[in-house]
């Protein structure tokens, strides 16, 4: 088995200390073999907010994999927009904008969806298919296959109008081949998960949604509470447990299955 634990939009610049220091005691306390960061590491991209990140995600003792988010691209600042629209997120948290992370069991790849034309959308481009696929088709079927990016794949269920990631049913496509297990994201600050069957026709092997709430920030939406996800990893199974801030802590606030069959993941 594998754990991983799940974070998302950060927005540093609007951390509450408390809920920050109390996600650092449950991660050491769940001791997950990764951590994965699908975006918006920042408010407003501004260097004093990617050092502190920086600072904090530093004192993680495990593994991370970190892509960007539409929100560590300056807004204001138009040059660096469009000129130059990660270089403190390549400064200051990783250069590594295909981060990959393998072990015997699971293999992660992370790509950036953040576009400089885009203020709040994200897209994949035929380059970051061409790029993933080469990485991923030559991985072990044995491996659990878990692509990661900040903008979803898949619209809240109660709120199916939601804008997803630019060229999604074009990335699937061309992954099927791949074989992937799980999409990880972020973005709306909503924690759900479900196949993606719920809105796609391909690959004809349903692969699992997951996307992660807001772990530290102030910017909470639609009564969400400060969230994060653990995923407990099997070849057949996978447990994702959603651990929400609650009287001063992390907790469990609920759960789901899903088993791996015929015609792919599905809830148990």
């Amino acid at each position: 088995m594998r754990i991983l634990a799940h974070i998302s939009d950060l927005h540093f610049g609007t951390v509450i200390p408390e809920i920050a220091e109390g996600l650092w005691k449950k991660l050491e306390e769940l001791s997950p073999d990764i951590v994965v960061v699908s975006g918006d590491i920042t408010q407003r991209a501004r260097s004093s907010q990617f050092k502190a990140a920086g600072k904090y995600l530093a004192h993680i003792p495990f593994p991370l994999l970190i892509v960007p988010g539409n929100h560590d691209i300056p807004l204001y600042n138009i040059g660096a927009r469009f000129f130059s629209p990660l270089t403190n997120y390549k400064k200051y948290i990783t250069a590594d904008l295909y981060p990959f992370f393998r072990d015997e069991k699971i293999a992660v790849q992370g790509i950036s969806t953040a576009r400089s034309l885009a203020h709040a959308g994200g897209r994949i481009s035929d380059i970051q298919m061409e790029k993933v696929y080469q990485k991923m088709i030559r991985l072990p079927d044995s491996l659990i296959k878990i692509l990661v990016t900040h903008h979803p794949f898949l619209a809240p269920p109660h709120q199916p109008g939601k804008k997803t990631v630019g060229r999604a049913a074009r990335a699937l496509q061309v992954l099927e081949a791949c074989k992937p297990d799980i999409l990880l994201a972020g973005h709306f600050h909503m924690s759900y998960s479900d196949q993606s069957h719920a809105a796609y026709t391909w690959p004809n092997r349903s692969v699992l949604v997951v996307q992660a709430g807001t772990a530290l920030s102030s910017r909470t939406r639609n009564y969400e509470k400060n969230a994060f996800n653990l995923l407990r990893i099997t070849k057949n199974r996978i447990h994702i447990l959603v651990y929400a801030w609650k009287d001063r802590e992390f907790s469990e606030e609920n759960e789901k299955q899903y088993m791996l069959k015929d015609k792919g993941w599905e809830p148990v």
